[in-house]
């Protein structure tokens, strides 16, 4: 239940005109902004809620039980506020936010109203909208292991057990040439062999993308030149020199876990599991029906 101080409740129920949103977002690299819909400064709990920002939010959803509060942030794209710049570069991506009504008149008479996480961000030119998910949104995410013939795994982390800064599995090298929107040159091909990149990770280590990340969808090695094809186009348009960080990919296949990465005893997939085939399979006339491993 929500804990209403007495004052504040009675200056509700008299239909008060003193108040006031109150918004903190906090990102996932410790940047900490407040924001109000009042009209001159608030600071509570060691944040200074700044106004003119142009961030309004449209009224909560919230439900009993194990049902996702939810709500939509709005703005305008503003250098004192949030800047089209972090918004592309995914600095707000899963960032906490929390809400407050606030009497502007004397900020500790407040309430809060939502804790949660951003969500998709849609922007225009001059503006940006923002899905805010609620604490409950986490629930939704599946648990357990899947029975299926790849692995459940992503390669380098602890189930899988990879080392990714070995060497072998790691090219640290500059962008020598941008050939479209996500595809770029590697300024040093490095010795190894065709599509070892594909599915993996890139870094960006310096230029305007510096700290963001990325997967690489193609890895084409000809003449001597190793072109990388990006899932999706750099928040920025890199530039050559950009040094870049790539780790080895993974199609989560047996058979890359054992001869790529020598690593099959962590393999976590089931390669032998039988397929849809099987469920309609049915016995044929010359075959060997004595129940039988299917596996030689």
């Amino acid at each position: 239940m929500r804990r209403i101080d007495p004052l504040l409740q009675a200056r509700l129920d008299g239909g008060a005109t003193t108040l006031c949103r109150c918004w903190r977002v906090t990102r996932k690299d410790g940047v900490v902004m407040g924001f109000t819909d009042h009209d001159r400064p608030l600071a509570f709990e060691g944040t200074e809620f700044r106004a003119g920002t142009g961030l309004d939010a449209s009224a909560l959803q919230t439900g009993n039980g194990l049902s996702v509060d939810n709500a939509q942030a709005v703005g305008a794209l503003a250098d004192e506020g949030i800047s089209e710049e972090d918004l592309r570069a995914g600095r707000y991506d899963g960032a906490r936010v929390d809400h407050w009504l606030v009497d502007w008149r004397d900020p500790e008479l407040r309430v809060h109203l939502f804790r949660g996480s951003i969500g998709e961000i849609r922007r225009t030119e001059t503006s940006f909208e923002a899905e805010l998910r609620g604490l409950g949104d986490a629930l939704n995410v599946a648990v357990g292991r899947s029975i299926t013939p790849f692995c459940d795994r992503v390669v380098g982390d602890r189930k899988c057990g990879v080392d990714l800064d070995d060497p072998r599995y790691r090219h640290v090298t500059a962008v020598a040439a941008v050939e479209g929107p996500a595809r770029i040159v590697l300024a040093e091909a490095g010795d190894f062999p065709t599509a070892w990149f594909a599915g993996g990770n890139l870094r960006w280590e310096s230029g305007r993308n510096a700290g963001l990340s990325g997967s690489v969808r193609q890895d084409l090695l000809a003449d001597g030149r190793r072109v990388l094809a990006l899932a999706a186009e750099p928040a920025f348009v890199p530039g050559p020199g950009d040094r870049i960080a790539v780790t080895a990919g993974c199609d989560r296949r047996a058979e890359t876990c054992r001869e790529k990465f020598g690593n099959f005893l962590n393999f976590r997939g089931f390669p032998h599991v039988p397929g849809e085939d099987w469920v309609v399979a049915y016995p044929r006339s010359g075959k060997v029906h004595d129940g039988s491993s299917r596996v030689r």
